[in-house]
């Protein structure tokens, strides 16, 4: 999954930083990252922490389980 996930991964600048939103520092720097990109998900298990302060952004919040699952239908 990583090699595929590397395979398209596209580095992003980080022109804007957009700190604090979050408890957890680390958890910024992916928030920012996703700000940055234009993405329009975050996948990860931390949904309570990232769910107020990715809405503001326009950035939906899911779980690994649920984004393979969209994955694999769309296949």
């Amino acid at each position: 999954m990583l090699d595929a996930v590397a395979a398209v991964a596209v580095p992003v600048n980080l022109a804007f930083l957009w700190r604090p939103q979050l408890r957890d520092p680390n958890d910024d720097m992916v928030l920012e990252t996703a700000i940055n990109a234009g993405a329009s998900v975050v996948v990860t298990f931390n949904l309570r922490d990232f769910r107020g302060p990715a809405d503001r952004f326009g950035i939906g919040i899911c779980l690994p389980r649920d984004a393979l699952a969209e994955w694999e239908d769309r296949r």
